[in-house]
């Protein structure tokens, strides 16, 4: 994007986000970065009076009824949070962003956007969990309880909040209510340490009427419903622990709140809230929520502090049937985003695709954990919702299936970009339609828990070596990701499964290329595929000529102008 709002000193651009304001919506929120060193950085009571500039300009500019702005709250990842006097008009959020990224210092303004839970409730009850155990579009998950439940995992669900209900009570552990604004949270204050949904019905405030949802119990049940004790449905990882930390109230929550909870989850500091240790933070975050727009700084921002201590995000893609490139967070880099499926194995109607789907799993009419309240909460009950939101949980659970699995041979834990290549390497394809793509295919808990502990599904004894870190590839220049190999003995196959995700607009520009030990050159994509973006996909190479102990690097030339893009993450299988 164009730096704007100014003259700038070089290497000082100001980023406004302005492709996540939409025509038509209200805004009631920005969150306003300062660089290091600033005053405004090292003092947040230099923000407020830094505020009075942009206002004496708006209302300098004769605009009626120009918006106070005043400082709400500083974040957990060093951002301000600012908040006009009243909402505001796509026309006007542009304006005050624009001021706001003219004070100097500013790293980046972007729209404190509300996300909003990603479903489609559906009231008819069905008699079983299809996307378990369905043999040509499940996950398999009966099949890899003989070798893990999640046991010793723990799962944070960034949601509507929990309810007490008995087949989730006893795998639930304290969490945290990260909605800082009352009205949202309508249980009668802020911040505070109770996580439990007080309900999110709406009488008209911002859309049609509408009923609780009670989305974070369902989203818990399939996550990791207590299992064998006689009572309702299974879960996915029924021998993990989840805590709730709600980001969702009365008509969604803010981007800031779900950023801070991100960071909190993950083991990161918030202000004001403990910090988890290490036996306490989420090996996996779950996020079934989502709004329109590209994936802003601050959640980016968020998403990268939790993978760096180790927790894998798992993400909604969206019910819009739409490109997932559109919807936040799901577009964002170092996330799974997961799309949905039909019993049948086609994508559901409703789920969003394209090349930025990792993944796909079940998530219409999805049986789970509910609570009857039409309002408050009433009694603990069950019913099948549709949405991708159902979709992301299974694969939260099977992370989670994989990670105890590692844990309980005394494996270290996956990284992140681990756990996702995994999840695609093990994929199986979509025996139904899937326009517009829908990632590696139905994720594969059996498979997935085998090569997790170092057998079976994989190809018996092979081992899967990833570089998850990013490395942006700039025009006419040469960069490469590698990955280092010892340990083991002889040569690699002659089927050796190079898997590659880059992505870049026009990948016609691109020269891909394996790059082993000794230097040897084998070219995966040689300026193919025109003017269609990324290339995804894995390569099988005959490397039966060359040792696999050593570095393999993995070699993107870009020799042209105009588009750029980074290698998000590559995998060789021996």
């Amino acid at each position: 994007m164009a730096p704007m709002g100014g003259a700038f000193a070089a290497g000082e651009a100001r980023i406004v986000n302005k492709l996540a304001v939409e025509s038509g919506a209200e805004y009631t929120g920005f969150i306003v970065k300062f660089r290091e060193g600033t005053p405004e950085r090292a003092d947040a009571s230099r923000v407020a009076r830094a505020l009075a500039g942009p206002e004496a300009v708006m209302a300098k500019a004769s605009r009626a009824g120009a918006p106070g702005l005043r400082h709400f709250r500083r974040m957990s990842l060093g951002a301000d949070v600012v908040r006009p006097s009243r909402a505001l008009s796509r026309a006007e959020a542009v304006q005050v962003m624009e001021q706001l990224a003219a004070l100097p210092g500013v790293e980046y303004v972007e729209p404190d956007l509300i996300m909003r839970p990603a479903l489609t409730p559906n009231d008819p009850r069905y008699s079983e969990q299809w996307g378990f155990s369905s043999p040509t579009a499940g996950i398999r998950a009966n099949t890899a309880w003989d070798l893990a439940t999640g046991a010793g995992i723990r799962v944070a669900i960034l949601d509507t909040g929990s309810t007490s209900h008995p087949d989730l009570d006893a795998n639930t552990i304290a969490g945290y209510d990260f909605i800082s604004n009352a009205t949202t949270a309508n249980d009668g204050g802020g911040r505070d340490s109770n996580p439990a949904d007080p309900g999110d019905w709406t009488t008209g405030q911002c859309g049609p009427a509408s009923n609780s949802s009670w989305h974070g119990t369902h989203v818990a049940g399939t996550v990791a419903a207590v299992t064998n004790n006689a009572t309702g449905v299974a879960g996915t990882a029924f021998g993990a622990k989840i805590f709730h930390a709600r980001v969702l109230g009365t008509c969604g929550g803010s981007t800031s709140d779900i950023a801070d909870a991100i960071t909190w989850a993950s083991g990161g500091t918030v202000s004001g809230v403990p910090t988890l240790s290490d036996s306490q933070k989420a090996h996996v975050i779950n996020m079934s929520l989502g709004g329109s727009g590209s994936c802003g700084t601050t959640t980016q921002n968020a998403i990268n502090g939790a993978v760096s201590r180790g927790t894998t995000v798992v993400v909604a893609a969206g019910n819009s049937n739409a490109n997932v490139s559109g919807f936040t967070p799901a577009s964002c880099n170092n996330v799974i985003a997961v799309a949905s499926i039909t019993s049948s194995g086609a994508r559901s109607s409703f789920s969003n695709y394209g090349a930025l789907i990792d993944v796909s799993a079940p998530g219409s009419n999805i049986l789970s954990t509910l609570n009857s309240g039409t309002t408050t909460p009433g009694s603990e009950s069950y019913a099948s919702y549709n949405g991708t939101s159902m979709a992301a949980p299974h694969v939260a659970g099977t992370v989670a299936l994989v990670q105890s699995r590692r844990l309980a041979l005394g494996l270290p834990l996956y990284t992140p970009a681990q756990v996702e290549q995994l999840l695609k390497d093990t994929a199986y394809p979509l025996p139904g339609a899937c326009s517009g793509g829908c990632g590696a295919g139905i994720i594969d808990a059996r498979r997935a828990v085998e090569v997790a502990g170092g057998g079976g599904g994989g190809g018996g004894g092979t081992q899967t070596y990833t570089n998850g870190t990013d490395y942006q590839i700039r025009d006419f220049t040469t960069v490469e990701s590698p990955i280092t190999v010892s340990g083991r003995s002889g040569n690699a196959p002659s089927n050796t499964a190079v898997a590659v995700d880059i992505r870049h607009t026009y990948r016609g520009d691109l020269l891909v290329q394996l790059v082993a030990p000794d230097g040897s050159l084998y070219t995966l994509s040689n300026r193919s595929g025109g003017s269609a973006d990324n290339i995804i996909g894995t390569y099988t190479v005959n490397l039966s000529s060359e040792a696999i102990n050593g570095t393999w690097r993995l070699r993107v030339n870009d020799n042209a102008a105009g588009d750029t893009g980074y290698i998000n993450s590559w995998s060789i299988t021996f």
